[in-house]
């Protein structure tokens, strides 16, 4: 594996921690906002394949270093490389590394403080949960600046309502937590001082559930999310059948019937 790369300031760009059954990717560029350069994508991709593969894993956190969670790509690297195939690249690098998020068989969730703007808002938006601080902003602010946020609109469109997202992405302006919340973009939202716990509860909830029914349960919700009403029958009730085979879910309706708690843990 190739050595991380390094910040001007020879810090890595990720940090990644383990504790207990959760890994926790912290974006690490906090003077920069946690702006994305193509590296740093890269590294996040890279670090979430690593972590998709690891039994033990059962949760992800995606958090941002400093003031905020994330501004979106580097704009300075984007404006020195203004040029077709090198910008085409970075957006498909961008567009694997999201759609790893959705891919990998573990919940990720996005705890969100200060700000999470154009491909910051994007990545709020592939996670598959999202806990907020209430001092949050959200914005797809690009069309400030000439660049309408076409692929942070992919994911921010599959999140909100259209009139929402279009209005999003067509003045750039901030919305707060509580109307990000509103309107679909995080789960929750708690005061600053209340974040790490609330997120620590939502991690809790979903760890202690079979990994294996969580894995299967997200693979087919993306699956068939996408899907004519008909076609995601087909794939849910086979998904169903699938899960019923599971040794975890005989454990569980077993418990349930016999009145006890399930010993998913032995």
């Amino acid at each position: 594996m190739n050595a991380p790369e390094k910040t001007p300031a020879g810090d890595p760009l990720i940090l990644r921690r383990r504790q207990g059954a959760v890994e926790t990717l912290s974006l690490n560029r906090p003077a920069q906002y946690n702006s994305l350069p193509g590296a740093m994508l890269d590294e996040i991709r890279a670090a979430l394949e690593d972590i998709s593969r690891d039994e033990g894993v059962r949760a992800v956190v995606i958090a941002g270093s400093g003031k905020a969670f994330c501004a979106g790509h580097d704009l300075k690297e984007m404006m020195a490389n203004r040029d077709h195939a090198f910008t085409r690249a970075l957006f498909d690098r961008c567009s694997r590394m999201m759609m790893t998020i959705q891919r990998m068989p573990q919940p990720v969730i996005a705890r969100v403080h200060g700000m999470a703007t154009a491909a910051g808002c994007q990545l709020v938006a592939m996670c598959d949960l999202a806990v907020a601080a209430e001092s949050a902003r959200f914005a797809t602010s690009g069309i400030a600046l000439g660049l309408f946020c076409t692929t942070p609109g992919v994911a921010v469109a599959r999140n909100l309502l259209r009139k929402n997202a279009l209005e999003m992405l067509l003045t750039g302006e901030f919305i707060d937590a509580r109307k990000a919340q509103a309107w679909g973009l995080v789960n929750r939202v708690v005061p600053d001082a209340e974040l790490d716990a609330e997120l620590a509860r939502l991690v809790d909830s979903i760890v202690s559930k079979p990994r294996d029914v969580i894995a299967l349960g997200k693979k087919l919700f993306y699956e068939q999310i996408e899907l004519p009403i008909a076609q995601a029958y087909g794939v849910a009730a086979e998904g169903m059948a699938c899960n019923m085979m599971l040794d975890s879910t005989a454990e569980g309706v077993g418990a349930f019937l016999a009145k006890r708690s399930p010993n998913w843990h032995a």
